[in-house]
């Protein structure tokens, strides 16, 4: 009967302090980017404003004018432009009222999409790299093993 191997495929490398370091700091800068912006959008919350909900919200409307690009004064000044820096104007059917809304252009999706796909491909590509350099890991490995073998014979 054969001896039982483990199944543990964490080679003892990844055990040494240096790389559990790193990988306490990692996960540790990961964590503090999550807890931070979840703590930071709660401090944004707390601000008391009188809160007036749009006609665009209760109501149907019209799209007025496309939308289009934030200029430098109305990002600063427009509550619509700070969410996407794109702004549509619309035209509420019952109230009569000109409102800007806050919208997403196809030009900025797209440029997002791209980012996407270039991201994606950075990290298969990096991926990659890591599987062909740990195959090569273990295939050293493996020869070592076989070599020692044939010399103990």
């Amino acid at each position: 009967m054969g001896r039982m191997e483990s199944d543990c495929r964490i080679p003892m490398s990844c055990l040494r302090p240096r790389i559990l370091a790193l990988h306490a700091l990692f996960w540790g800068l990961v964590s503090l980017r999550v807890f931070g912006a979840a703590l930071l959008s709660e401090e944004k919350t707390t601000v008391a404003r009188p809160v007036t909900i749009p006609c665009w919200q209760m109501e149907e409307f019209v799209v007025a004018v496309e939308c289009s690009r934030c200029n430098a004064f109305q990002s600063k000044s427009w509550a619509a432009c700070i969410q996407t820096g794109y702004v549509e104007r619309i035209n509420c059917t019952k109230s009569n009222k000109d409102e800007y809304k806050s919208c997403r252009s196809t030009l900025m999706e797209e440029h997002l999409f791209w980012k996407f796909e270039g991201a994606m491909l950075g990290l298969t590509i990096l991926f990659a790299l890591v599987v062909v350099a740990r195959q090569r890991s273990l295939d050293r490995l493996a020869s070592e093993k076989v070599r020692r073998q044939i010399e103990s014979i």
